[in-house]
């Protein structure tokens, strides 16, 4: 069988197979760090200006927008998955340098509610958006990362994956929908490599791509069952010709979803490791931000292609900038979205530190990316001290998770600002009971 096949046949045949409680549990905390990553993103740009410039698909359908709206399924897939990219406070999965949850859940979630879906069927299509997706991601690697942006050439796949599982259809009209999708994934790297919404637009635009495949697939639309191994297809286009048979070796015994990455820092996360690394440090030392000389910062090199900008000026860029978001941790002991307000942005006390950190490329640490994102930070302070520290994960990566208490945490902070806490804990409690829903009607919230 063609690779689209295999993951289409796992996916059916997943279908007579009970929904465990552990891989419930993970996918309910992926649709819960979703929901902590969407609201902040529904009340800023871009995500406010598409529903300016899609409003004849708003104010009716099925689906609903962040807030509450109603929405066509294509509509909301575009702009909740946009929304939940945007604050760049959205889950990982490090081996396959992607995003799954924005393009993947904004999908499901739009169709599950537009055909009125139980809570449970959520779930397993959460489960097999991210399966497929990230092992299709893991397969394009670092080769792919390039130049390509994974969340917006991978998303598209959980996004169908998800869709499909929704539709229920069956193994060939499941592979035709990944077929087709394969040939709508796009997102360039240098879509961010300066100030601009693009990125966020990534993720919506795959949410949006793979529900199109899905429903189409649904009618009889067909694709090219090769689309990943053929000569001129995915593999070969966009990486370096990737070992699908591995992809697809341990289908149905080991489940990427409890594998997942959450943000602990409202920034790009290769930055994290810098981030903790220098905190770290820092409290070893027992140094203020003031008496410090200077900080040197060696990590792989994708770091500081993505992460490398030396003098933001807007918060787009601060999100992408190793310096700017250590400095502020040094001085604030966090990274928080205050993090990139305007005042944060111009203190004098944050622009000065930057100046004195400097960044290089680690060749160990290099060659292990992706699956390991570590640094090497050294300090050296005003008394002559000079310490160093390897920092060889992130807080939140799956070796040094966060707690369901933790992710608790994070989606009041962020959700409250925007729904209002009790919004924020009717929806928390809805979430962690997802398995004994019926209907995904109240699964919404509005501003406060």
């Amino acid at each position: 069988m063609h690779v689209v096949e295999q993951f289409a046949g796992f996916a059916v045949a997943q279908r007579a197979v009970a929904l465990t409680p552990d891989l419930a549990h993970h996918a309910k905390r992926a649709v819960l760090d979703w929901h902590a990553a969407l609201y902040p993103g529904a009340v800023l740009p871009p995500a406010t200006l598409l529903e300016r410039a899609l409003r004849d698909e708003l104010g009716h359908g099925r689906a609903r927008l962040a807030l509450g709206g109603a929405a066509t399924v294509r509509a909301a897939a575009l702009i909740n998955g946009t929304a939940s990219h945007t604050a760049e406070v959205d889950d990982i999965y490090r081996e396959a340098i992607y995003h799954p949850g924005a393009p993947t859940i904004a999908a499901a979630l739009a169709l599950a509610q537009a055909r009125q879906l139980s809570g449970e069927a959520l779930l397993r299509a959460v489960i097999a958006g991210y399966e497929i997706s990230t092992r299709i991601g893991a397969a394009m690697g670092r080769a792919h990362y390039r130049h390509w942006h994974s969340t917006g050439t991978i998303g598209c796949f959980g996004a169908a994956a998800a869709a499909a599982e929704l539709l229920q259809l069956d193994q060939r009209a499941f592979a035709d929908a990944l077929a087709t999708c394969a040939t709508f994934a796009a997102g360039l790297q240098q879509a961010f490599r300066m100030d601009s919404m693009s990125k966020p637009l990534h993720a919506g635009r795959a949410a949006e791509a793979g529900v199109l495949a899905a429903l189409a697939a649904e009618q009889g639309v067909t694709g090219s069952l090769d689309i990943l191994e053929g000569d001129a297809g995915l593999g070969r286009a966009m990486s370096d010709g990737p070992d699908w048979q591995r992809a697809v070796a341990t289908l149905g015994r080991e489940f990427h979803i409890t594998q997942i990455t959450f943000k602990n820092h409202a920034c790009c996360g290769h930055t994290f490791a810098p981030i903790d690394g220098a905190l770290t440090l820092q409290a070893q030392l027992a140094v203020k931000a003031a008496d410090i000389e200077s900080v040197r910062i060696g990590t792989y090199k994708a770091a500081l292609d993505v992460a490398g900008y030396e003098s933001p000026t807007t918060a787009a860029e601060a999100r992408f900038s190793i310096k700017y978001t250590v400095a502020h941790a040094l001085l604030y002991g966090s990274v928080r979205l205050g993090a990139f307000e305007p005042e944060r942005m111009n203190d004098g006390a944050v622009r000065a530190l930057m100046k004195k950190i400097e960044l290089a490329v680690d060749p160990e640490l290099d060659a292990a990316f992706p699956g390991q994102r570590a640094a090497r930070i050294q300090i050296s302070t005003a008394n002559g001290r000079t310490e160093s520290h390897l920092q060889p994960t992130r807080k939140g990566d799956p070796d040094m998770p966060l707690t369901d208490a933790d992710l608790e945490q994070k989606f009041f902070e962020l959700a409250t600002p925007v729904i209002g806490k009790d919004s924020a804990a009717r929806l928390l409690q809805q979430i962690w009971a997802l398995e004994r829903l019926d209907s995904l009607s109240g699964l919404q919230a509005e501003k406060a």
